[in-house]
């Protein structure tokens, strides 16, 4: 069984908008009220991935959830008609698209018993996220049904908050090789709050079967958090054995490097210095945001947003290191200003899973030509543009279903309607 890593990016919902629904998400706060454009969005998501696949990846995808979530809303009495209107935008909200949040992952070499093993995200800090894990558990549970090569969990109970894999990273020699798993948890964020709990980590860790001597737990900065990095994904990513990082990243960094060199002597910290880039400039370029990956001539390329292409500082660096010795030997620069304006880059957009994918259901593979037929989909059925005020709107609400149901029957997927 050949081992590699998959990257399953959340196909961006045509109920995206810019609710400002999060809190210590700067974009997303800062761009709330402005008038989003789902079309464009997901077609540049389209682009993301079809740019992975003539890359050499292997690239998935997930289906956006369905929109708005009148379970939900049953469960709060109310319904779109009537509801307050920070419950309709939390329950119109697309933001199961940026799937590093859909579950944290465990590759069949690090664990006990040799199976893959993801347990879906709880994400019960905030509100429109809070219910996402009903729809992420039942296509992680299609995707990943061969039992003989996965393991799927339910998520952490409550009141332990969980936000899956942008708050965990995983080193190692090689993909299919076993590896040292990272759990990166905060305590405190100063104005915002810390999202992903310690005892969430713990349990995780548990559940997967995984060898406490291979198996650490690292306090991300406060000042990070307050800086804008809700996760820790936003300015730190770990590829093979590579990790990328701020240097404000970890609350106390020493530590935490002398705990990985201890259990992965060959692991090599790349660290960037805040007197180049600042927490400031990291957060807003989405430098660390990124895709890290392994090509398959065995380069390391990052995959990152346009945004860091734009900002001086940040691109300085980059081309230092380029032109360098460094690990990092490619930069491939990718259009999704629709979903960085809601606080996600390129690597909150995908969920990274090692896996053979003979052992994936083929439905939620990717290759071209059923990225043209998705895209066609889009172009036809995702709205224009959506305006805050239309939340409520029964019209959008009904292009909104009917889109996803489209886009779930031309994959073949309507049993997750």
């Amino acid at each position: 069984m050949t081992l590699v890593e998959i990257n399953f990016d959340g196909i961006i919902g045509p109920s995206h908008n810019y609710a400002g629904l999060s809190a210590g998400n700067l974009a997303s706060a800062n761009n709330a009220g402005a008038v989003s454009q789902p079309r464009a969005a997901a077609l540049q998501g389209i682009e993301k991935m079809r740019a992975n696949v003539r890359l050499g990846l292997a690239q998935g995808f997930f289906m956006p959830l369905d929109r708005p979530n009148t379970a939900w809303l049953n469960g709060l009495a109310t319904d779109m008609a009537s509801a307050e209107a920070h419950i309709r935008a939390a329950a119109f909200s697309a933001s199961a698209m940026w799937a590093a949040n859909a579950a944290t992952v465990s590759p069949a070499p690090d664990t006990a018993d040799g199976r893959c093993h993801l347990s879906a995200a709880n994400l019960l800090t905030m509100a429109h996220r809070s219910h996402e894990w009903t729809g992420t558990q039942a296509q992680l549970q299609l995707a990943f049904a061969d039992t003989q090569h996965f393991a799927v969990h339910g998520p952490v109970p409550a009141p332990y908050g969980d936000e899956g894999a942008a708050n965990f990273m995983r080193l190692c020699p090689s993909h299919g090789e076993a590896g040292l798993e990272i759990f990166v948890y905060g305590k405190s964020g100063g104005p915002f709050p810390a999202r992903q709990h310690i005892e969430s980590s713990k349990a995780i860790a548990r559940a997967h079967c995984l060898n406490p001597d291979r198996t650490l737990f690292i306090q991300q900065a406060e000042a990070a958090i307050a800086a804008g990095a809700f996760h820790n994904d936003v300015v730190a990513v770990a590829n093979e054995r590579v990790l990328f990082t701020h240097e404000q990243a970890f609350e106390e960094p020493e530590a935490a490097y002398a705990a990985i060199r201890d259990r992965m002597p060959e692991a090599e910290i790349v660290i960037v210095p805040a007197n180049r880039v600042s927490l400031a400039d990291a957060v807003q370029s989405y430098l660390f945001n990124a895709q890290l990956v392994t090509l398959p001539d065995g380069e390391m390329a990052l995959i990152l947003p346009t945004e860091a292409q734009a900002n001086a500082n940040v691109w300085g660096w980059l081309q230092e290191h380029v032109a360098g010795n460094g690990p990092i030997r490619k930069l491939v620069p990718v259009d999704v200003r629709q979903s960085m304006a809601n606080g996600g880059g390129p690597a909150c957009l995908r969920l990274r899973v090692v896996a053979d994918p003979a052992t994936v259901d083929p439905r939620f593979m990717a290759d071209e030509a059923k990225l043209d037929r998705m895209a066609v989909v889009i172009a036809e059925h995702w709205p224009e543009s959506i305006a805050p005020d239309q939340l409520g709107d029964p019209a959008l609400v009904a292009q909104v279903q009917t889109a996803r149901l489209a886009l779930l029957t031309a994959c073949d997927l309507s049993s997750l309607a």
